[in-house]
């Protein structure tokens, strides 16, 4: 018990040295956005990355990939599914007492 607890104390100290880059997202002038925008928006589905979109340096809009629609439930599960009968209809004869017959 106590080398698998020193252990994590370890890696958790080695952990809390390291440092995560956050990348910028890619920007473009709205000049060449307009000039380039089919383009753009088929490199921005292709590559799920984000693109900001500035005028005169400053950020005005974001072009952003559509997320993929979930899969529809009820479509996933046909032919899944068997239809056995009506299963909420009562049963007269379940609830007969063995007297009464």
């Amino acid at each position: 018990m106590d080398s698998v607890s020193s252990d994590w104390r370890v890696a958790r100290r080695d952990i809390s040295h390291m440092t995560m880059a956050i990348l910028p997202l890619p920007e473009i002038p709205a000049g060449e956005f307009k000039a380039h925008c089919l383009r753009l928006m088929d490199e921005v589905q292709e590559s799920r990355r984000e693109l900001v979109i500035t005028k005169h340096g400053r950020p005005v809009a974001k072009l952003v990939p559509v997320a993929d629609a979930p899969p529809d439930a009820f479509a996933a599960m046909r032919g899944s599914v068997r239809y056995e009968g009506d299963i909420v209809a009562p049963d007269p004869g379940a609830w007969e007492h063995p007297d009464d017959a």
